[in-house]
């Protein structure tokens, strides 16, 4: 489960944002560690890093609805506040009380909101490079989000390389284009094109502001760690986010952009490790 063609997430689950694609790795009797992937991206950017943490732990990986291999329609509600409601009712479908959280960029906010907001229990909580504080949004994330009836429009050939290169701007040290490829790949059919607009259509900073007040109360383990050389966004918010959640640890990663999951997957791997299996 480890490269393109065997990522395969052969579970779903009804949720009430459509059908959720997911899949589970490792001893059943293990400790849970579930996975939060971001956007415009997949479960698959953990494609690496959830065989390793596998060996030690019940890893559970899924697609947010209308992202990769999840239900993807007109009209679908598929902000951050349906993501957090989704996540909350996986965790009680998969019957976990108090798993671990890695969550990557959006799936920052969709645990962060379904931990203050929905009562979700986790025994630890690592944010990856999150979107967690105002303002977010790169440039280009602003400018669709200001003309997505424009954007729509495009044809499939320019929307697809479109795409690509917006995927690869969130990686420092360069995507293989296997790699590459697989995570444009649920962007470019008929359906695909328009849910990623309608993903941006519907992104709103309000869901973090809400939330963002609550963070000095949080009271469980938590580390953040981050890309020194995301460009997506900076590594200064990574202190100021660290330094708004009491006991927070701190990890940066050299030479990693925002994919830090794919850039620098074995020191990311450790520095998870580290935190999972620390005395609580």
């Amino acid at each position: 489960m480890t490269d393109t063609r065997t990522w395969q997430l052969d579970r779903t689950f009804r949720s009430s944002a459509g059908t959720v694609r997911w899949a589970r790795l490792g001893p059943e009797d293990a400790e849970p560690v579930v996975l939060l992937h971001g956007t415009p991206f997949s479960s698959y950017v953990w494609h690496g890093i959830a065989p390793a943490l596998a060996r030690r732990h019940q890893v559970f990986v899924w697609d947010m609805p209308g992202y990769g291999a999840s239900e993807k329609h007109a009209g679908q509600d598929v902000s951050l506040a349906a993501q957090g409601r989704v996540f909350t009712e996986l965790l009680a479908h998969w019957g976990l009380g108090r798993p671990a959280v890695v969550a990557h960029d959006f799936g920052g906010a969709v645990a962060l909101r379904a931990h203050l907001l929905h009562g979700a229990a986790y025994r630890r909580l690592a944010l990856v490079d999150p979107v967690a504080l105002a303002p977010w949004g790169t440039p280009f994330f602003r400018l669709v989000g200001a003309h997505t009836a424009v954007f729509e429009q495009l044809p499939p050939a320019l929307h697809r390389g479109l795409m690509r290169e917006y995927v690869r701007s969130a990686s420092h040290r360069g995507l293989r284009d296997d790699v590459a490829e697989e995570l444009v790949r649920p962007w470019t059919d008929e359906a695909g094109q328009a849910a990623f607009y309608r993903q941006i259509a519907q992104a709103d900073q309000r869901y973090t502001d809400e939330i963002q007040r609550e963070y000095g109360g949080i009271d469980i383990p938590v580390t953040v760690c981050w890309g020194t050389e995301d460009t997506w966004i900076p590594v200064a918010r990574a202190h100021e986010l660290a330094a708004a959640i009491p006991g927070a640890r701190l990890e940066l990663i050299p030479g990693a952009g925002h994919l830090v999951p794919l850039d620098a997957p074995v020191p990311l791997y450790s520095a998870l490790l580290d935190f999972l299996t620390a005395p609580e």
